[in-house]
């Protein structure tokens, strides 16, 4: 701690980002820096006790970290840390925490209404309300079909839990299979989620980025999905291969895709995604609802309170898997 014994708390916000709300309570009981890049946060670190990181795509920590002498703990204000997981910080005896539990009602409230969006067509109801053209259509019915949930964690329960409410049958892929999941019809395990995909209506990424679901829908996962089927992702970009999924959408080889994230965030204006007919598309809100960002002070504050007071913090990130672990 620093020499008036007041905990040093750096926030570390993305370049030309606002404060975050809510952080007069914590000036009462830290000393409360700020940076926003490597300039700013290798004059930042040294004295440091705890880190909050509101900038998820942040690589400024990586190249700074060596000016990292005095740091305990850091919370990520997002669910997803992976570029939080480099190789200093996940050997270090530094402790990670994340948002869990902030976005998953609103994330399984977006992957119901896309999935509903899907089943009454209402993409191409929006078309032609736009071109002022009546044309009446029959659209499917949700209930009854199979929502396959990859990453069956926090959000993932939620998703669960929302569709099975909505008449839907969720099954769910997770390190280890399971068949008495209170959230999922059955719980399947990794190894067998291409067999899975084959059954699924809806496939829904759930799932952190690790060096383990980088790149994992592939051609060889959209080969394995009915034709009939939508994925939805609203886990990390980088999970789907952008030119895979095109090109599946393209042949037939699935029915529509829902994206929230993508490789390339902003999506380029020229990008073919933009003009593909069965894909809807959001700008990585799907979680995001009005009041998120106080909401995510008041989660860091009282974990906050915890540390300064000894206790155990919650959230706390397996830094090998590069997740929140189960509760």
């Amino acid at each position: 701690m620093s020499q008036r014994n007041k905990p040093v708390v750096t926030v570390l916000t993305a370049p030309g980002e606002q404060e975050p709300p809510g952080m007069d309570s914590l000036r009462a009981r830290a000393e409360v820096r700020f940076a926003s890049d490597e300039a700013t946060l290798r004059a930042t670190l040294p004295g440091t006790d705890v880190m909050m990181v509101t900038d998820f795509r942040t690589e400024a920590l990586e190249a700074a970290w060596g000016c990292a002498d005095t740091l305990r703990w850091i919370h990520a204000t997002s669910a997803g840390v992976d570029a939080l997981m480099f190789p200093a910080l996940t050997k270090s005896s530094v402790v990670v925490t994340n948002a869990r539990g902030i976005f998953d009602k609103t994330i399984a409230e977006y992957v119901l209404c896309t999935i509903l969006m899907f089943a009454k067509d209402f993409p191409a109801s929006i078309r032609l309300q736009l071109k002022h053209q009546w044309k009446h259509r029959d659209t499917e019915r949700a209930a009854g079909k199979q929502v396959l949930v990859v990453g069956a964690g926090s959000i993932g329960r939620q998703i669960g839990r929302l569709v099975a409410a909505a008449g839907l049958q969720p099954h769910g892929i997770a390190r280890t299979a399971r068949t008495d999941d209170p959230d999922f019809v059955a719980v399947h395990s990794n190894d067998d989620l291409y067999n899975q995909l084959g059954h699924a209506d809806y496939v829904v990424i759930a799932a952190p980025l690790t060096p383990q679901t980088e790149g994992l829908f592939d051609e060889k996962a959209f080969k394995a999905m009915k034709k009939t089927a939508r994925l939805i992702n609203i886990g990390r970009g980088p999970i789907v291969k952008t030119k895979d999924l095109i090109a599946a959408l393209e042949s037939g080889e699935i029915a529509g895709a829902g994206l929230d994230v993508f490789e390339e965030e902003p999506l380029p204006e020229d990008h073919p995604l933009w003009d593909t007919d069965n894909v809807i598309m959001t700008a990585h809100m799907a979680g995001d609802f009005i009041g998120w960002k106080r909401a995510l002070t008041d989660q860091f504050l009282e974990n906050f309170d915890r540390w300064h007071g000894g206790e155990e913090l919650f959230n706390l990130v397996d830094k090998e898997l590069g997740y929140a672990g189960s509760k």
